[in-house]
Parts: structure tokens; C-alpha cells; sequence
């Protein structure tokens, strides 16, 4: 079995009926777009901690549920990454208080916040990265949507 050598925690971050979105510009390359998230940090107490760390970073944004919907596996020199993918819900954002070192570093190319419409069709019109998150959006919008507006019943 392989180690897991990276972990990733990232958000399909719904505000309403919107998708918000990071628009990446890069210098030679056609511009992208990424869900918030990012690396998880030794410090992170767990992996939900991690997703709510990176979208005060990049969105200066709080959460106001989080729930893991999907893994995605990458090929790593050493070992796999993983990939946590959360479905979330955003409670409240302010630009002017992200802190994420990112956006210092012009060289790093450019980080447009975006809405887009939570559709399949709206979906299938991004240069979504990865390709393979791009896939379980699509192929499961009702599910996601449903998973952040049903309450959790314990037990």
C-alpha cells in the first residue's frame, strides 16, 4: 500500500444558488478555475480544520457547514495525495481580511474571486481543475445541495 505523502482539503463552497470559485490566471497558460482549498497543514487539527483554515485564507470567509463528500486520489513522486473534498455552505466573507500568502506573490499569477450558478451546465462551462472534481459536481448537483440543506439527526 502506498503512503499518502500530501493531503489536500478543498470546498464546494455554495452561497445560495452560487458556486464561489477562485479564477486562476496564470502568465502562457488559459485561465482556470479551483474551489477554495488548499494544503494541510501539520498544525490543522483535523482535515475539516483545514478546509475552514483555507477559506478564511483565500475568502477571509467562515463556514457554516462542512461535510466530506469525495476523495480524489493523485500518482505522487514517493507516495499518493489525497484530495479531501467538502461540500460547504458560506456563512459570511471579506475580502480584505484574507491572509493567504498567495496573494503577495504577483509571480503566482492572479486569484479572481467568481460566482457561478450552482448548475450542471454551468459547471461543464469551466476549465474546472481538477477534471476529475469538475466530474462529481456534475454528476451529483442535487446531492451536494441536499447534503447542506438537510439538518444532521444524531443518532
Amino acid at each position: 500500500m502506498a503512503d499518502i505523502v500530501k493531503r489536500n482539503a478543498r470546498a464546494i463552497l455554495l452561497d445560495g444558488d452560487e458556486m464561489v470559485l477562485i479564477k486562476r490566471t496564470k502568465p502562457g497558460r488559459a485561465p482556470y478555475w479551483v474551489s477554495v482549498g488548499g494544503g494541510v497543514e501539520d498544525d490543522d487539527p483535523t482535515i475539516e480544520a483545514a478546509v475552514h483554515r483555507e477559506v478564511f485564507e483565500e475568502l477571509g470567509g467562515k463556514l457554516d457547514h462542512a461535510e466530506l463528500v469525495h476523495l480524489i486520489t493523485d500518482e505522487l513522486e514517493g507516495g499518493i495525495g489525497v484530495q479531501h473534498i467538502f461540500a460547504a455552505r458560506l456563512e459570511s466573507m471579506d475580502l480584505a481580511a484574507r491572509t493567504g500568502t498567495e496573494f503577495t506573490k504577483p509571480e503566482r499569477g492572479g486569484y479572481e474571486v467568481v460566482r457561478v450558478p450552482f448548475t450542471a451546465e454551468a459547471v461543464r462551462g469551466l476549465n474546472l481543475m481538477p477534471p476529475e472534481l469538475s466530474e462529481f459536481i456534475v454528476g451529483n448537483i442535487d446531492a451536494i445541495a441536499s447534503v447542506l440543506d438537510t439538518p444532521i439527526r444524531e443518532a
